[in-house]
This record gives C-alpha cells, structure tokens and sequence, in this order.
C-alpha cells in the first residue's frame, strides 16, 4: 500500500510539472480579435452560419445502456495515435461544425477521435425515460468505462483525452469533480470551451440576449422533443406548460426538472453548475470562455478557483462570444479555442512521451 501511494504521488508530480510545462505554451498564444468579426454576438453566430463543415469519415457504433436504452459512439480517423472524447452543446451532434472542426486536427494527427451524442440527439429519440441535461453524468462515466477497456484490450490507442464545448463541457467538468478518485488513469486530460460555470447566472442571461433569439432556437426543438417523450411516458413532463415556453426558466421546470427529478429550473441549475466541482479536478484541465460570452456572463468566471488549483488551467479573454473565437480572414478563417486545445492535449502528450 504505501509502495502503491508514493507510485501515485510521483506520477501526480509528473502531471502537475507537465501541466506547468504546457500552461506556458498556452498562455503565449493569447487569442486576438479581427476587425471584421468584433462582436459577441457576431462571434457566436459566425461558425454556426457560415463556417464550411469538415467532411470526416464517422463510424456509428451504438453501445447499450443498463436502462435498456443506447447511447450512439461516432468514430473518425483511428490511426496510432491516442484518443479524444468530444462532447458536443446543446442540441448539437457529430454534425455540429465545432465538432468537426476539432475532431479533424486529431485525425489529421493520427489521433481517433470518438463522439458521444447525447441523448435524444443526432435526430434519434431514445427509449428511455430520461433525456439528456447539463447535470447528467452517468453516460460519460458509462462510455469513459468503454473506451477505457477499449484502449485496454488494444482495440484503440490510449491515453484518452476529453473535451467537450458548452453544455458538453460542464458535464465534463461535473464529472472530473464529481469523484476524482474514480476517473480512470488512463484520462490524461480534459478541456472544456464556453462552458456555463454557474447556471443560476446563465439561464436568465441567455433568455433575456438579444431579445430571447437564443432561446426561442434552441427551445423550437427541445420542446418538440420534451412533448415527444411524454408521447412515450404519458405524465414525465407537463406537456401543456412545456408546449407554452418561451423561456429555460419555464422549460426547465416543467420540462427538464419534472422529467429528471429535480424541484424546479432554479434546483437543476443549483446542483448542475460545474464551478462547484472544479476545486476537486485532479487532472490536466483547460478551461476556455470569453468575458462577453452572451450566454454566461464574464462575472461568473471563477478565476480564484483556476489559481488556486494547480490542475486548471484558464483562459479567459475579453472577447470571442459563445464558442466563437474566429480570427483569420473572412475567407480563411481561424478557430483559436480548437487550436488551444489541440496545442494542450499534444502538449501533455509530448510531455508524457518525453518520460
């Protein structure tokens, strides 16, 4: 036991130093904003409408939940590389071009890359009496599990690396802090861009920006998939209530937390905000959000948090919206938060490798 221990304390310096390491690289390439896109709003709304999709090769390989249910695995490029996990936002996809954009720098490194939809995305409406929600954890720690036997029997190359972009990466960040002890060795790393740290913050700011555009977007569909499901569960949700929302306070309390157990939105969101995990996070960690982020406010960043943990590391610039971070040219543009994230993960990997 005490050989075991002191093993864990040498390998735990190890990664502390290469976290310290590749904080540097990170921190030397600072994003900047170009003159034709200097906008929140601009930021956010750019790659959704006009940014060109990656065209990857994805594999569907369904993997079957203990309530009877699935969850659908995508993988691209399974070269001699490790893997990363990539988790996508709210109603997002393997479709979503962020996904692609990131997933395609991993392939291109020889990396596999492998997406977990989340439930009731990807244009499937699952079996199971849940959907998915910023707070829900059990299937990343479902599919961690498998890709981790996976990567045992050789059947994928590890380690494994997680990243996951708004509502993907606070369930990432959730589950990091959740019970550190329990995630697996072979997790090197993780990162999250535009995460919401506090919900209690974000969830009235996002309904009241730009006059409830963003909401009234997502909502068109969560509401046709919340009315779905109590087509299945007659009951589960309150479907009169949920039909007439026209905001997350109301959808989340007579849709999410009625469906998932919780009291009201505001309880959802109380127990459901990543910041009050990540003191617990003992592994390599980026954090990537903007302070003009108009789904979750600058104030709500917690930057004493990120210092006083030496796993974290953050990065938050002024500017660059809700996983915007655009820079180049109009016709060449750039995508700063995803290059971020490959520079860290290449970065603890090389100084893993150098060891």
């Amino acid at each position: 036991m005490t050989t075991d221990l002191a093993s864990s304390a040498v390998t735990s310096d190890r990664a502390l130093q290469a976290v310290r390491t590749v904080r540097s690289e990170i921190e030397s390439r600072p994003y900047s904003i170009p003159w034709w896109l200097n906008g929140a709003h601009r930021q956010t709304m750019w790659s959704p409408v006009f940014r060109r999709k990656e065209q990857l090769r994805w594999k569907l390989r369904p993997l079957a939940t203990p309530d009877d249910d699935e969850l659908r695995l995508h993988f691209a490029g399974q070269g001699t590389g490790p893997t990363v996990l990539l988790l996508h936002g709210l109603e997002g996809s393997v479709r979503s071009n962020y996904i692609g954009g990131q997933a395609a720098r991993f392939v291109d490194r020889g990396w596999t890359a492998a997406v977990m939809e989340f439930r009731t995305c990807g244009g499937i409406m699952n079996r199971g009496k849940r959907m998915y929600h910023l707070g829900e954890t059990s299937d990343l720690d479902l599919v961690v599990g498998h890709l981790a036997e996976q990567i045992d029997r050789r059947l994928l190359r590890g380690p494994l690396y997680l990243s996951g972009v708004s509502l993907g990466g606070n369930v990432i960040a959730k589950w990091l802090g959740e019970a550190p002890n329990r995630v697996p060795s072979v997790v090197a790393g993780a990162a999250a861009v535009s995460l919401p740290f506090d919900l209690e913050v974000s969830g009235p700011t996002i309904d009241h920006a730009l006059g409830g555009f963003y909401t009234w977007r997502f909502l068109r569909t969560l509401r046709q998939k919340a009315v779905a499901k109590e087509a299945q569960y007659p009951g589960c949700v309150d479907r009169e209530l949920v039909e007439r929302a026209r905001t997350f306070v109301e959808f989340d309390t007579h849709g999410t937390a009625r469906l998932h157990g919780f009291a009201d939105a505001w309880d959802y969101w109380r127990q459901s905000s990543c910041g009050q995990f990540l003191p617990a996070i003992q592994r390599p960690f980026l954090l990537i959000a903007s302070q003009d982020d108009p789904f979750n406010p600058g104030a709500a960043i917690p930057h004493q948090t990120v210092q006083q943990n030496p796993w974290l590391v953050g990065q938050f610039p002024e500017r660059g919206g809700h996983v915007g971070f655009v820079g180049g040219k109009p016709w060449r543009t750039t995508h700063w938060s995803e290059e971020q994230v490959e520079r860290f993960f290449v970065g603890l990997e090389r100084q893993q490798s150098s060891r």
